[in-house]
């Protein structure tokens, strides 16, 4: 974090009255980051255009899922936010994680993945996702339950087994992974669908021109919310370049929410620490294209972001956000949608034999 973000952060908590006078564009550069127009680079991997596009493959592939019915853009759907728009319930996100999904959308920007941070990276999350299996990871006190470590293995070897068997997948392992002596391997499945999901980021949102000096890009009234975001202290915690995901934080810090958005038996990082610090915190989501991204909060509550708002508000801040106020902050939120990736769907390579049970 830079230096100048610390400052900013501190002033904001201990003395926000001596930013009185520096102008609201210079404040929010302390705080925000415009996302960039390419990709930043995965350390220690090389984004060819074979890894590329068979990372796109796998990520439209329901063959990874155990039932071979589920692939990662079921769950997280490009044309919705990068997510699947629907409340938390018995279906597939609910039985991969337990909670609300997190939009893939400039995903790799984030300090980890998931709500409690048990992915360290995307290629983590995406071993997570596609090896879950739905009776291991139903909802318990606590949090979700680790997937069974002898399943697991053999989940994947499953996976490698399948991929094995169709000719044009051995065929697109082969470019993408050249210099491997065993290019179908399971953890070339994680690295390839990370590398395609780095490139799904939404850069010229209206927020970034304006971060940039475009003083025509937002109105008024968003300049306004911008203001309030800041000095209410919602900056605080989604800062940076994708507006949170950057840290922890406790639900509840002056308030506790009601049930339906923070049920008692999720403790939230809890889960992945042990540490009594952690209980009921979770990872600060992006606010990045959040109006596309309802319902809110790790349980899906609401679809109403202006509930959402208020809930912040009280939980977190001790504040009672006016309607005026709440109008505002949202109308700065709806600034943070930026230009969606075009991704043309790619055709699957057929399978030549049935498949492995």
């Amino acid at each position: 974090m830079r230096l100048s973000l610390i400052a900013s952060l501190v002033a904001l908590l201990f003395g926000g009255s001596a930013l009185a006078d520096v102008p609201l564009r210079d404040r929010a550069k302390a705080l925000f980051e415009p996302i960039p127009s390419a990709p930043p680079a995965i350390p220690g991997e090389t984004a060819t255009p074979q890894k590329l596009a068979l990372g796109k493959m796998l990520y439209f592939e329901p063959r990874l899922s155990e039932a071979r019915d589920v692939s990662c853009a079921d769950c997280h759907n490009l044309s919705m936010g990068g997510v699947d728009g629907g409340k938390l319930s018995g279906g597939h996100n609910a039985q991969l994680a337990g909670r609300e999904v997190l939009t893939v959308l400039n995903a790799i920007f984030n300090k980890s993945q998931y709500w409690d941070g048990r992915a360290a990276n995307l290629a983590d999350q995406v071993v997570n996702s596609v090896m879950a299996n739905p009776k291991a990871m139903l909802k318990t006190r606590g949090g979700p339950m680790p997937i069974n470590p002898t399943e697991h293995a053999a989940a994947k070897q499953r996976a490698v087994e399948q991929f094995k068997a169709i000719p044009d997948y051995v065929a697109a392992f082969k470019q993408a992974f050249p210099d491997s002596s065993d290019p179908v391997a399971y953890d070339n499945i994680g690295r390839a669908i990370a590398l395609f999901e780095a490139t799904l980021i939404t850069p010229d949102a209206p927020f970034d021109r304006w971060l940039k000096g475009d003083d025509q890009a937002l109105t008024d009234a968003q300049k306004e919310g911008v203001r309030l975001f800041i000095d209410k202290g919602c900056a605080t915690c989604h800062n940076g370049v994708n507006v949170g995901g950057a840290m922890y934080a406790r639900f509840g810090v002056v308030k506790q929410p009601a049930p339906e958005f923070l049920p008692p038996d999720d403790w939230g990082r809890y889960a992945v620490t042990k540490a009594i610090a952690d209980k009921y915190a979770f990872k600060v989501p992006s606010l990045r294209n959040v109006e596309l991204t309802a319902p809110y909060f790790h349980t899906g509550a609401t679809f109403d972001l202006k509930k959402a708002v208020a809930v912040m508000g009280e939980s977190q801040l001790g504040v009672q956000l006016s309607a005026d106020e709440t109008d505002k902050i949202v109308a700065f939120l709806d600034s943070l949608t930026g230009r969606q990736p075009e991704v043309v769907l790619p055709i699957l390579p057929p399978r030549t034999a049935p498949l492995a049970p």
